[in-house]
């Protein structure tokens, strides 16, 4: 049933308006058939049984409204960053997670997060989105995954942001928040080792010689110690995309190094991302810097600055982004943000009402 339906989401590539000044893109299909095989393949283990492994599961239902304006473009806004950008969007979904055990524990746990997001531009407005799909295999020595997920590159290799209007650098273009391929990683009694090779592509999956690898050290363990620093490279020759939009059709060169930091101090909370290096034939770096606050003991209320510094295809920008969220029930939180950017000066505004509870 699951890969039915998987099945049908990925039947019609989306679609959406080019970006103005950027080159004419490809409507070929989102997922060409023989990657539509590895797909369904990574679904065919996610959905696996059999009377010798036990299995358990958590479903759970997502969804969000997200709206605003933006000086920029003059009129309201229903997206956090861009049309063809894929967070945040108004939205429903579901995550699923599973767990699978034999006699000797458990040996795998699978992954799979799917939205339908409504575009207010563009031919097509209803847009199916993958964010989590993998299957993850245990064993004594590390853990490998499969599928959709996170490449061992900076902050987004382990800090969860699918919900949230705040940035990371990979979502605006340093790397992938996801990418489809395959990692290990081993946890250590001081902190953590990943690596990740994967397509290059994010969003969808394309196969024209592009890769991506990429490595983590970190020391810490955030849930024990309150900190996790991190280095990390990445390098490559992939594909320039925006969501599910490609962009360039010729594998360019990427090499990236970075460093981060998570500290948890008291009601504070600091995420700090830098990344340096070559993208797509320019130089680049970027920097971000999260502060957030807790501002009551229930941790209901929480506000977050965060300044940022982008150098990408030439051009230099500063960005100022002030959140402020507000868990309203145990399944909906409550966020408005401001954001502008030096580059476009573009004076944003946006709230959003997201909603995540267990079916």
């Amino acid at each position: 049933m699951v890969e039915r339906l998987i099945f049908q989401l990925f039947k019609r590539p989306p679609s959406g308006p080019d970006r103005a000044n950027r080159r004419p893109y490809y409507r070929k299909p989102l997922v060409a058939r023989d990657t539509r095989r590895l797909v369904l393949s990574v679904l065919g283990l996610i959905a696996l049984s059999s009377p010798a492994v036990a299995s358990s599961y958590l479903l759970y239902g997502e969804a969000q409204m997200v709206g605003g304006y933006s000086s920029d473009a003059e009129e309201d806004i229903y997206y956090s960053m861009t049309q063809e950008e894929i967070m945040q969007k108004p939205s429903v979904g579901f995550d699923y997670l599973g767990r699978f055990s034999g006699e000797e524990g458990d040996f795998a746990t699978a992954a799979l997060q799917v939205r339908l997001a409504w575009n207010k531009e563009g031919e097509d407005r209803f847009e199916p989105q993958v964010y989590n799909a993998y299957v993850k295999l245990k064993s004594h020595f590390t853990d490998l995954w499969i599928g959709h997920n996170r490449p061992a590159l900076g902050i987004s290799s382990y800090f969860d942001s699918h919900g949230l209007l705040l940035r990371t650098l990979a979502m605006q273009g340093f790397g992938f928040d996801r990418d489809w391929g395959a990692g290990i990683y081993r946890d250590l009694e001081w902190g953590n080792v990943a690596a990740s090779l994967t397509t290059g592509t994010g969003a969808p999956i394309y196969l024209r010689g592009n890769y991506f690898g990429a490595g983590r050290v970190s020391y810490g363990v955030l849930t024990r110690d309150n900190h996790n620093a991190g280095i990390s490279f990445g390098f490559g020759e992939t594909l320039e995309t925006m969501g599910y939009t490609l962009l360039d059709s010729e594998p360019k060169p990427l090499r990236l190094a970075a460093f981060d930091l998570t500290v948890l101090a008291d009601n504070f909370e600091h995420r700090l991302d830098m990344i340096a290096g070559e993208l797509w034939d320019e130089k680049a770096y970027g920097v971000s810097w999260r502060i957030g606050l807790i501002l009551d003991g229930e941790g209901a209320w929480k506000v977050e600055l965060q300044p940022a510094w982008l150098l990408t295809g030439g051009e230099t920008t500063r960005q100022a982004s002030l959140c402020v969220s507000n868990q309203t029930t145990a399944d909906l939180t409550l966020r408005g943000m401001y954001v502008y950017d030096e580059l476009t000066d573009d004076n944003r505004f946006l709230v959003q009402a997201y909603y995540y509870a267990q079916l």
